[in-house]
């Protein structure tokens, strides 16, 4: 392979994933029971071969940071590494990344130190498998300076995405970001592997650019965003590149995607399959025992190391790490994101306060259609339904978004409530 380093993009302040976003960013959001968000891109690079990984964030980035130390350590044989770059004020930059061009031109002088003949930039907030490999053949076939990974979508998905309209050599001739339904007659690009009922190709925010071409697109200051702004300049003035890709590919923007991204891994044919091809998610390493599942009934369900499970009922749910649930419990289309600690651990805080309900959840209580965040307590015949379909509403100890309850955490929700 060239020599790549890989820049992903940590997002701003994380206000659509709220309140999973309230303590951590983007990136370090948990998923899939046992990952974080950071480590789908980090994962399809270190698969690929990319070993160089800059990560560029500034809000609430600690446990982010934790996170990368803690599970990214690369022997002293290979000169890899996943390293943060955190907002950082210079002589020549007092201010903080003003959005996704301008937090990579704000970090180039790391970049170049690293000598690259490519860049490739993504987002530290998204679900796929891609091959980077193929992705760098296929840019440096094209000759371009920029290539961009497109998916074919239909229409209607298209106005909420970046789209492009390419010639027959995959080249872009025209980008619109989120096109209203009227324009996308102007927007239909034809060609071998775009489908007929998908003839738009959306922008999957995964971009390569040759040191060069990204030095150049990012000179003008004043163009702070790629997709908004760059993206839409360089066309006119560099072979701009097309990338087909028609695997699985979800943007964890609002809280509905991520919770169905998450419900998806416990289906019978989940899109991002992680028993097949051996291509795995790295995440870091813990010295856990195994779950401990007694007289439940659990249909469709992943279930992480640590968990109790004792007399409860599971159905199609991510039941994550060092999860408590307790006798006659319902789980029915829940992200439950489990612990950071065991019950009674001196960080638990019912050891000294004895009125908060146990860790996990309560014996009798049923839940459905929620996200329950780490460290989560749901008292004994608690009932998270959302009975009256609620779009968006808060209240103690629960917020609801799309119509997903969510328990932040270290949330509680006190005995025999009803949300």
């Amino acid at each position: 392979m060239s020599r790549i380093v890989a820049v992903i993009l940590g997002g701003g302040s994380g206000t659509r994933l709220f309140p999973l976003t309230k303590e951590r960013s983007k990136p370090a959001v948990p998923v899939g029971g046992k990952y974080r968000l950071i480590d789908i891109p980090v994962s399809n690079c270190i698969n690929d071969g990319i070993r160089q990984i800059l990560v560029l964030t500034q809000f609430n980035s600690e446990s982010l940071n934790r996170h990368v130390a803690q599970s990214y350590r690369f022997d002293r044989f290979t000169d890899g590494f996943v390293s943060i770059l955190a907002a950082e004020q210079t002589s020549e930059n007092k201010e903080w990344f003003q959005g996704t061009a301008d937090a990579v031109r704000k970090g180039l002088r790391h970049i170049k130190d690293l000598h690259p003949d490519l860049v490739l930039i993504l987002s530290g907030d998204q679900l796929y498998r891609l091959d980077f490999r193929d992705f760098e053949r296929s840019h440096l076939a094209s000759g371009a300076g920029i290539s961009i990974a497109t998916k074919p979508v239909p229409a209607l998905d298209a106005p909420g995405l970046g789209i492009m309209k390419v010639s027959e050599s995959s080249r872009i001739t025209l980008f619109s970001e989120k096109p209203a339904p009227s324009a996308l007659s102007g927007l239909v690009s034809r060609g071998p592997g775009i489908p007929a009922d998908r003839p738009y190709l959306g922008s999957m925010g995964i971009y390569m650019f040759s040191l060069e071409a990204l030095l150049d697109v990012l000179e003008d200051t004043s163009m702070k965003d790629f997709g908004k702004e760059v993206i839409p300049w360089a066309i006119s003035r560099f072979h701009v590149n097309a990338y087909l890709f028609d695997g699985y590919w979800s943007d964890i923007g609002t809280i509905r995607s991520f919770f169905e991204a998450n419900l998806d891994f416990a289906s019978e044919k989940p899109r991002l399959d992680l028993f097949k091809n051996y291509l795995p998610i790295y995440t870091r390493a813990r010295a856990l025992p195994g779950a401990r599942v007694r007289n439940c009934l659990v249909d469709g369900a992943v279930i992480c190391e640590a968990s109790i499970l004792e007399g409860a009922t599971i159905r199609r749910s991510v039941i994550g790490l060092r999860s408590l649930v307790r006798r006659g419990a319902v789980l029915e289309n829940c992200v439950f994101m489990g612990s950071d600690y065991w019950e009674g651990h001196f960080r638990d805080p019912a050891s000294a306060d004895r009125s908060l309900p146990p860790l996990g959840v309560g014996e009798d209580a049923v839940i459905r259609n929620a996200i329950i965040d780490k460290n989560a307590r749901i008292g004994a015949g608690a009932r998270l339904l959302n009975e009256a379909g609620l779009s968006e509403a808060e209240g103690d100890g629960y917020y609801i978004r799309d119509g997903v309850i969510v328990v932040p955490k270290n949330g509680v929700v006190k005995a025999g409530m009803t949300i």
